[in-house]
């Protein structure tokens, strides 16, 4: 898969995964003996006997903050240069990158020194000037939507892939729509008998899939807000995530039965099933031309898979091996972002299987969290956003991995679910305090206001 083919279709933020399910003790059923004698580190007694006995509750106090993994000064600007540009599609870097080989039987380019002039000269009789800083842009996202009618906890919210719609999941069961540009409640969607862990939105925005803790997974008419006749059945524990191909043709599915289930959208009917890990499966995602998936586990193990054949081409995860609890492609194709619970996210190069950035400052050792890939600036610039067990929300700057701005008290408590709409920078977050909150960034706003958020209700 070369540069050129990854570069070429239409935006991959459309095909960005969807969240994982967080649930508190009280929640749901218990989980079986076999399935509890599989969890790979103890667990608290209050998560005991609950379906919350999940990777949200499975931390190992005794592990340390891993080293950072960030590129050094002798590795190759051409791979800095395509992290930087992560989060953007190919007609929107600004520099040009040495072609890579994309296959999982080739290597990459070796790491090479940019050669400098400066090198050349004496430093006794010319001495190097300092650089001058660089100023990142500074961000201001302010709440401009709450969203209330859930009656428990939000897992997982997604913006439609245009950018019109909002769909959160939740404990209590149901799925609601909302309306992304003036808050207003369309549909809530009634059908599954457990509480709802993820959501996916087919690439057209015409369909949404949900995944429950029934086991089952839905299709919904969004115009209408029906479902599809018939459930897709076959995973024997909660579905946990879901993601479309870009195509819209296959959903991938990701369960805590340990399995990756690749599904025929028209049929309903399992293509293909694979045997993806030996602990539950908690995060699946599309790269944006669809020839590869990515999983992980609580096991700590990221892995690649070809779509067509289904065989794994490369399994990696880091040498503390904390639970991995998401997986999302850059929307450039080239690099896999994984949140652990080790309050750290880490974006893997998934050809050489090295990690070559982490970002840190948040909190995340218990519950299942995610974000999203998003752009800032002018010229455009990629960064991550992502929320965090004490109620706040963190953007941290691809390339730089600085903290570019942190929104104190988002939520009462963890916020579980983030996703971004990248053409109008907007951000949307969830959490157990039942709300769902619409973020727009204000910094290129002359005299924006501090005018209160508007609330959108359920009727």
């Amino acid at each position: 898969m070369s540069d050129a083919a990854i570069a070429s279709g239409d935006s991959p933020y459309s095909e960005e995964p969807p969240y994982k399910r967080r649930r508190t003790s009280d929640e749901h059923p218990s989980l079986s003996p076999d399935h509890e004698r599989n969890l790979p580190h103890p667990l608290p007694d209050q998560a005991r006997g609950s379906s919350k006995a999940t990777l949200a509750r499975w931390q190992d106090t005794e592990r340390g903050t891993p080293e950072d993994a960030s590129f050094s000064d002798t590795e190759s600007h051409t791979e800095e240069a395509d992290v930087e540009n992560a989060g953007q599609t190919g007609h929107q870097r600004s520099r040009t990158s040495k072609s890579h080989t994309y296959s999982m039987h080739l290597g990459v380019p070796d790491a090479h020194n940019a050669h400098s002039p400066a090198e050349d000269t004496d430093p006794a009789s010319s001495p190097i000037p300092s650089p001058a800083p660089v100023e990142t842009p500074k961000l201001n996202y302010k709440p401009c939507l709450i969203l209330r009618g859930h009656k428990r906890g939000v897992a997982t919210v997604r913006f439609s892939p245009n950018g019109n719609l909002i769909a959160s999941g939740s404990a209590d069961s149901t799925v609601k729509v909302w309306s992304a540009n003036t808050g207003r409640h369309l549909h809530t969607l009634c059908g599954h008998l457990a509480g709802i862990s993820t959501v996916a939105w087919s690439p057209d925005s015409a369909v949404l899939a949900t995944g429950s803790d029934d086991k089952t997974i839905r299709l919904w008419n969004v115009n209408t807000g029906k479902p599809f006749p018939h459930a897709f059945v076959g995973h024997h524990n909660y579905v946990y995530s879901l993601a479309f191909s870009p195509k819209g043709n296959i959903l991938v599915s990701g369960s805590y039965d340990e399995a990756v289930f690749l599904w025929d959208v028209r049929t309903g009917r399992i293509m293909r099933s694979l045997p993806a890990h030996s602990d539950p499966v908690c995060g699946v995602d599309f790269v944006r031309d669809g020839t590869l998936i990515a999983s992980c586990a609580s096991d700590g193990l990221i892995r690649v898979w070809d779509t067509p054949t289904g065989q794994c081409l490369r399994t990696f995860f880091h040498e503390d091996t904390p639970p991995a609890t998401a997986v999302r492609f850059s929307p450039n194709g080239k690099y896999i972002l994984a949140w652990m619970l080790d309050s750290s996210i880490r974006m893997w190069n998934y050809v050489e299987g090295r990690c070559v950035k982490t970002y840190q400052g948040h909190t995340n050792t218990k519950f299942s969290l995610g974000g999203a890939f998003a752009t800032y600036g002018d010229p455009e610039q990629a960064m991550i956003v992502s929320g965090s067990e004490d109620g706040n929300v963190f953007f941290w700057d691809v390339n730089l991995k600085n903290i570019l701005q942190r929104l104190e008290e988002c939520h009462e408590g963890p916020v579980l679910a983030v996703d971004a709409f990248a053409p109008d920078r907007s951000v949307v977050t969830c959490g157990l305090d039942r709300t769902v909150k619409v973020w727009r960034d204000e910094s290129d706003v002359a005299g924006a206001s501090s005018a209160a958020p508007v609330e959108g209700r359920t009727s």
